[in-house]
């Protein structure tokens, strides 16, 4: 299985998160998948790679070709022990690669592009482009806010009820990844659902 990780590429962020992601990483590796992510050498991306490059797992990182401006002022750079690396000319292209190779999605904590990243799988999810498991992996509480935000999205009729039932939300990498290696893909209309509790 390919585990696409979405997650941070800053490198000033709490070690903390560093460390449970490189666990991640690690795990992902010893449960026989590979890693597709964004192809970053700092931050979480970096970690997670770490993680699964110290078990001798396999990386498919995908990475846009601007990235190596060097005026860009992107921390980290490329991750160079990729087993792959897919070079494309857009944001939209890298993200359509990545969701296309994975199995499944694991949102680790992040800034605005892991957020846009969980939200345009999460959208296709609801509109039935795909059916994979999508896991966020909550280390230390850091989406706490954001799932609430979905609860009120919720509660005011902004969201239905039925979409909550899209994702599964973890404080702890072996139940994220004991999620998506015994996840079965059910067919769900979100738009037919009145009221869900998750």
């Amino acid at each position: 299985m390919k585990i696409c990780v979405f997650g941070a590429s800053s490198s000033t962020i709490d070690k903390s998160y560093v460390s449970q992601v490189e666990e991640l990483g690690r795990k992902i590796a010893d449960r026989g998948h590979g890693l597709v992510y964004g192809a970053g050498a700092s931050g979480l991306m970096g970690a997670v790679a770490r993680g699964v490059y110290e078990k001798k797992g396999e990386i498919v990182g995908v990475v846009p070709n601007f990235f190596d401006d060097e005026d860009m002022g992107v921390d980290g750079r490329i991750f160079q022990d990729c087993t792959e690396l897919i070079r494309t000319d857009t944001m939209r292209e890298r993200k359509r690669i990545m969701e296309e190779r994975a199995d499944a999605f694991v949102i680790v904590p992040g800034g605005i592009g892991t957020f846009e990243e969980f939200f345009e799988v999460f959208t296709l999810k609801q509109l039935e482009r795909h059916n994979k498991a999508i896991a966020i992996l909550n280390v230390n509480g850091y989406y706490n806010a954001m799932i609430d935000m979905l609860e009120v999205a919720v509660k005011e009729k902004f969201l239905r009820a039925g979409c909550k039932l899209l994702y599964k939300v973890f404080d702890d990498v072996d139940e994220t990844l004991d999620y998506i290696e015994s996840y079965k893909a059910p067919k769900i209309n979100v738009f037919e659902m009145k009221d869900v509790k998750k």
